[in-house]
């Protein structure tokens, strides 16, 4: 693997000033979703430039203190986002479907995008009756432009690695109709961040672990050593023939214990506190749910 990024943890955020920044963290073991939520303050090396993207990024020798946490990537960088259905073996099981033979694609607008708090998950009027459901996922995002790219090839396309949320509404994805891109296109419903690890940071992502955790009750647990096709795999496999930009989020899927097969159903209501926490310094995505 050839690492791009010349970081470990990288974060989009504004400062005292207002400005738009990138910085990686003083300290490498801060939980930025956490210290950004409980308002602990927390200090950050400055990189130039305003883009993770920018590959070229250095440290600029100042420090300052964060005063929000953006989405990593800007709504203009992310063309549409990836995502991939039933890909981990246990969530398979509890609906009740055989194991795919290749990987499930769907996609989401880019106006999809949404950041850590204080940004919010939305759900819109149309999807307020008892179907706006959670999805933790790792996604990974690419740093350079990728086309028929091949499974031992594919991670040297890996810029890094962010918790992330695949907000959907059940009644729209399911059903006679089956409209999986507008039952999860709803704005604001791919929540993202707080930090990007770099893929050099994480060279197997299949030791990672996640959880999902709503109003304080662990919902969704697994290792990613659970999914069904791998993230070289599924790099590889959008790619044929298709131009993946420098920039794309591929959602590499969730597991067991969506709010929708919980018994009783456990979905997603005004107010509530969702998180996505992923191991390897990822730290804790936090959303709050907001009916408009």
């Amino acid at each position: 693997m050839s690492p791009l990024a010349p970081w470990s943890r990288l974060l989009r955020f504004k400062d005292a000033s207002g400005r738009t920044l990138l910085g990686e963290p003083v300290d490498l073991d801060v939980d930025v979703g956490l210290a950004s939520f409980a308002g602990t303050p927390f200090s950050v090396s400055v990189y130039s430039g305003t883009s993770i993207l920018d590959l070229n990024t250095k440290p600029t020798g100042e420090v300052v203190e964060v005063t929000t946490v953006l989405c990593p990537l800007d709504i203009t960088e992310v063309g549409s986002i990836r995502c991939i259905g039933l890909n981990y073996k246990k969530h398979a099981a509890e609906a009740g479907l055989p194991l795919p033979t290749v990987p499930i694609l769907f996609l989401k607008p880019a106006t999809a995008l949404s950041g850590p708090y204080p940004d919010p998950i939305v759900v819109g009027k149309g999807w307020q009756d008892g179907q706006a459901d959670f999805e933790t996922e790792l996604s990974v995002i690419l740093g350079k432009t990728a086309r028929d790219v091949s499974e031992a090839d594919a991670m040297d396309y890996v810029l890094g690695y962010a918790c992330s949320n695949d907000v959907s509404a059940r009644k729209h994805q399911g059903g006679i109709h089956g409209q999986w891109c507008y039952g999860k296109g709803m704005d604001k419903s791919a929540p993202l961040g707080p930090i990007v690890v770099s893929a050099r940071a994480v060279p197997d992502p299949s030791v990672l672990h996640m959880r999902g955790i709503k109003d304080g009750v662990v919902v969704q647990e697994i290792g990613l050593d659970d999914l069904i096709f791998s993230i070289p795999k599924l790099i590889s496999y959008l790619s044929q023939g298709t131009t993946l930009p420098a920039g794309t989020v591929i959602m590499t899927g969730t597991p067991g214990g969506i709010g929708f097969f919980a018994k009783p159903q456990n979905l997603l209501c005004d107010g509530n506190d969702f998180r996505v926490h992923v191991t390897g310094g990822l730290g804790t995505l936090i959303n709050k749910v907001v009916f408009e």
